[in-house]
C-alpha cells in the first residue's frame, strides 16, 4: 500500500523505478531492473535502470516492439512475460545476459492506461521459476500504478506544450533524438483513435488521486460541465460543481463506490459557469491497491441532457421521479454507516474515514483524536502517513484547542466564511467542522473535517454531520473494546513464550512471533531455545491445533513438559515420544506438530526429530537455502505409542538454520509447496546480498527475521499464528 501511494506521487521515471525497488515487496530485487517508455516513433526506449551493465544499455537501449525481446513480448501480448533463470540465457540474444547478476527470475510487465501503451517495467525477482498468482497481482498493481502516474505526467507535460507542438489528438509529438519532452520527461505515444473516439462521443476524461486529493479534468470535461478550462486542469470542488439538491445523492453513490471498488455510474446536475444547469453522467472506476484500499478514480464525463432519465432517478430533480434532498442525505448517512460497520479495529475505522468518508464528503482532510486518560491524542497519522503527515501534524496543532472545546461542550462547531480570518491565518482551512464523539454518555474523542473552499453549513448539513458523529463515535467505541480484547489476548500468548532468547556460546539467534488476526487472535505456536546440561543447545518449535484459549493452555503444558524431558538428557526422538504421551493424557482433543533438535556448537553435530512439523531450512555459506532431510512421525498426541525416528546431520560454521511454523508460508491463495519455494528463493537472495561472513552477527539475523515476517504482516488477514527461530553457528573463538 505504501509503495503504491508513493508511486502515485513520483515525478519522473527514475523516481518510479527507485520507489518500486525501495518500497516494493522484498522479493523484488534491484539487480537487472529497468523501465522502458514508448517514444514518439513507437520504439521502447530505456529510460531508467538499476544494476544493468554498460553493454546492456548500449545493446538494449532501444527495443523494437515488433521484436522478440521480453519487453516487446510483454507489450505485444499485453500481459506479464516471465523468464525463469534458465530462460535468461536462452531468450536474450546474448547468452550471458542475466548471468552473474544475482537474478532468480525476470518479469516484464506492460504499462497500459485505458488501452494506451505507455511502456514496460522489467523486474528481477527472488522466485524459482513460477510466480504465484498473488505475487503476479502485486506486480501488475505496481505496473498499473507506474503506468497511470507516467500517463498523468506525460499528459500534463503535453498540456503545457505550445499548440503547434501537440499532436492533433492530444498525443505527444517527437521530443528530440532522446525522446525527452518538456521538463526532461520522456514522451509517450497513445493510439490517436482512442482520443478521437472519446472526443467524437462528446465525453471528457477525469482522474482523482485519492491519496493526495488532487482531481484533474481534460478540456472536454470542462466543456461538458459548462466550465472555463482551468490552466492547470484542476477540477472544481464537488460542492461547488454539483447542484445542491443532487449533492447528497452524489456523495452517497460515491461512498458506495469507494467502499466496494470497481466500476460505477452516477447521473447528476452541475452548475454552469455564469448560470444555468447541465445534466451530466459520470462513469468511472475506483482502483484499489493490493490491500483493497481505494487509491485512484478515473473515468469519463458525458453530457446526459439529451438522454432519457435513468430508471433509478439518480440525479433527477426533486419532484421529477428522483429522491428528495432529505432522502438523499439519509442514503449518504446509510452509505457511511455501512462503511464503518465493516471496521473491526480502531485502525479499520480510521482507514474507512480516510478511504470513504473523506472523499465522499469532498473534504481536504480529517483529523481524529481519541480520549486517552482524559487527554485528546491524535490517531490519524497511523492511517495517512507519508506525504500527508506534515499537513496532518499542522492541522492537529491548529485544532487542538477547538477540538477540546467542542468535546467539553458536547456540541459541534462549524466555521462560517470569513475573509478576515483567512487573512489572519493563511494556513488555517477555508472551512471546517469539529464534531464531538460521544457514545453511551462517554467521551470517545473529537473529529475535525476540513475543506479547501469556504462554505456555509446549512441546517440540513449540520444535522447530517451531527448524525455522522454519533455513528463514528459508536464505531470507535466498539473498535476500542475489540482492540483492548486483542491486546490482552496477545499479551496472554506472549506471556507463554520466552521473554528473551538466552545468550549461548558459539551461536547467534533471533525469533519472531505474530498472532493470528482471526478468531481470538491467540493460538498454540511456541518456540524455545534451551541450554542443555552437556553443553549442547536445544531448539524447539511447535504448533498446537486451534486458535483459542484452550490451544494456548495446551501449548503452555507442552512447552513445560518438553523442556523437562529435554533437560533430563533425552535425545530429540525420545523427548517427542514422551511429549506425545503427555498430550494424549491431557483432557483435550487437540494435537500438535513439533520440531526438536540439538546442536553441538563446537562440532556442529545436529540431532533432530520432528512430529508432523515443517522441516527446518539450512542457509549455507554459499548462499544456498535447502530443507533438511529429516524423516518425521505423526503429530504429537495422535499415536502416543509410535516412536519418532532420530536423524543426525551437521551444521557447518557460518551456516544458518531456520525453524518455523506453517503460518509463515501458508496462504489460502497459493499452493503450499510454491510458498515454500518462494521463501527459499528469498532466503538465497538475502544470503547473496548480505555477503560471506556477514550472515552470522545478531543484527543480520534480526534483519532476516524482519524480512521473513514482512510478507505476512502485509496480508489482508492472517488466519494462523506465525513463529520462527533462527540459529547461526559462528566461528569458534581462537
Amino acid at each position: 500500500m505504501r509503495c503504491v501511494r508513493l508511486l502515485l506521487g513520483c515525478t519522473s521515471a527514475a523516481e518510479l523505478l527507485g520507489t518500486v525497488l525501495a518500497e516494493g515487496p522484498s522479493w523484488i530485487t534491484g539487480e537487472g531492473s529497468a523501465l522502458y517508455l514508448l517514444d514518439s516513433a513507437g520504439m521502447l526506449r530505456l529510460t531508467a535502470s538499476h544494476g544493468l551493465p554498460d553493454w546492456a544499455h548500449e545493446r538494449y537501449g532501444v527495443v523494437d516492439p515488433a521484436g522478440e525481446l521480453p519487453a516487446a513480448m510483454a507489450l505485444r501480448l499485453r500481459r506479464p512475460y516471465l523468464l525463469s533463470p534458465e530462460h535468461t540465457s536462452l531468450d536474450y540474444p546474448n547468452r550471458n545476459a542475466g548471468m552473474g547478476t544475482g537474478m532468480v527470475a525476470v518479469i516484464t510487465l506492460p504499462m497500459v492506461v485505458d488501452g494506451r501503451p505507455v511502456g514496460v517495467l522489467a523486474l528481477a525477482l527472488a522466485h524459482r521459476g513460477t510466480v504465484p498468482r498473488r505475487d503476479l497481482d502485486v506486480l501488475e498493481t505496481v505496473a498499473d500504478a507506474c503506468a497511470h502516474r507516467l500517463a498523468h505526467l506525460l499528459d500534463h507535460a503535453d498540456a503545457r506544450l505550445p499548440r503547434d507542438a501537440r499532436s492533433p489528438y492530444g498525443v505527444r509529438t517527437a521530443g528530440g533524438p532522446a525522446s525527452e519532452g518538456v521538463d526532461g520527461r520522456p514522451a509517450g505515444l497513445a493510439h490517436p483513435l482512442l482520443s478521437l473516439a472519446v472526443r467524437a462521443a462528446g465525453h471528457g476524461a477525469f482522474e482523482r488521486d485519492l491519496v493526495t486529493g488532487e482531481s484533474y479534468w481534460d478540456a472536454e470535461a470542462f466543456r461538458v460541465a459548462g466550465r472555463p478550462v482551468a490552466p492547470d486542469g484542476a477540477a472544481p470542488e464537488l460542492d461547488r460543481l454539483v447542484h445542491p439538491e443532487d449533492l447528497p445523492d452524489v456523495q452517497a453513490a460515491l461512498a458506495e463506490a469507494l467502499a466496494a471498488g470497481g466500476r460505477y455510474r452516477i447521473g447528476y446536475r452541475v452548475l454552469r459557469h455564469g448560470g444555468g444547469v447541465a445534466r451530466v453522467e459520470e462513469s468511472g472506476e475506483v482502483m484499489l491497491d493490493v490491500h483493497g484500499r481505494p487509491v485512484r478514480i478515473a473515468g469519463l464525463l458525458a453530457d446526459a441532457g439529451h438522454r432519457a432519465r435513468r430508471p433509478d432517478g439518480a440525479g433527477s430533480p426533486p419532484g421529477d421521479g428522483g429522491r428528495t434532498p432529505a432522502t438523499a442525505r439519509t442514503a449518504l448517512l446509510l452509505a457511511l454507516t455501512r462503511a464503518l460497520s465493516r471496521a473491526v479495529t480502531v485502525r479499520d475505522v480510521t482507514t474507512a474515514v480516510t478511504d470513504v468518508v473523506r472523499p465522499a464528503l469532498g473534504a481536504a482532510g480529517i483529523v481524529l483524536d481519541l480520549v486517552e486518560e482524559g487527554r485528546l491524542l491524535p490517531v490519524s497519522h497511523t492511517v495517512y502517513g507519508g506525504p500527508r503527515r506534515t499537513e496532518l501534524t499542522r492541522l492537529a496543532d491548529l485544532s487542538e484547542d477547538v477540538m477540546q472545546r467542542s468535546l467539553t461542550r458536547s456540541a459541534p462547531l462549524f466555521s462560517e466564511p470569513s475573509a478576515a480570518r483567512a487573512r489572519r491565518d493563511p494556513l488555517a482551512p477555508a472551512a471546517w467542522a469539529v464534531l464531538p464523539l460521544v457514545a453511551s454518555g462517554q467521551q470517545v474523542g473529537s473529529c475535525l473535517i476540513t475543506f479547501t473552499a469556504e462554505r456555509a453549513f446549512s441546517r440540513e448539513d449540520r444535522t447530517l454531520y451531527s448524525a455522522f458523529a454519533g455513528i463514528l463515535a459508536q464505531s470507535l467505541e466498539r473498535a476500542r473494546l475489540y482492540d483492548t480484547h486483542h491486546h490482552r489476548a496477545t499479551e496472554l500468548q506472549r506471556a507463554m513464550l520466552p521473554r528473551t532468547l538466552p545468550r549461548l556460546p558459539g551461536i547467534a539467534s533471533a525469533a519472531r512471533y505474530l498472532p493470528s488476526t482471526e478468531g481470538m487472535q491467540i493460538g498454540g505456536d511456541w518456540y524455545d531455545l534451551l541450554r542443555l546440561p552437556d553443553g549442547r543447545i536445544g531448539l524447539v518449535i511447535g504448533d498446537v491445533q486451534g486458535h483459542n484459549a484452550e490451544a494456548t493452555a495446551v501449548m503452555g503444558q507442552l512447552r513445560s513438559g518438553l523442556r523437562a524431558y529435554a533437560t533430563d538428557g533425552h535425545d530429540p526422538a525420545a523427548t517427542l515420544t514422551r511429549t506425545s504421551r503427555l498430550l494424549a493424557e491431557l483432557d483435550t482433543e487437540l494435537f500438535a506438530t513439533c520440531l526438536y533438535l540439538t546442536l553441538d556448537p563446537a562440532e556442529g553435530v545436529l540431532t533432530a526429530a520432528r512430529a508432523g512439523h515443517p522441516a527446518p531450512v539450512r542457509i549455507t555459506a554459499g548462499a544456498r537455502a535447502v530443507e533438511l532431510d529429516l524423516p518425521g512421525g505423526p503429530p504429537l498426541g495422535v499415536d502416543p505409542e509410535q516412536p519418532y525416528p532420530l536423524a543426525v546431520d551437521r551444521l557447518a560454521v557460518d551456516e544458518t538454520l531456520l525453524a518455523y511454523t506453517d503460518g509463515l508460508v501458508e496462504d489460502r491463495e497459493e499452493d503450499y509447496d510454491e510458498s515454500v519455494q518462494r521463501m527459499l528463493g528469498g532466503l538465497e537472495l538475502w544470503a547473496r546480498q548480505t555477503g560471506p561472513g556477514q550472515i552470522g552477527p545478531a543484527p543480520a539475523l534480526e534483519r532476516l527475521a524482519d524480512l521473513l515476517t514482512l510478507n505476512v504482516t502485509e496480508r489482508r488477514s492472517r488466519p494462523d499464528d506465525v513463529a520462527l527461530l533462527l540459529l547461526h553457528r559462528m566461528s569458534p573463538l581462537p
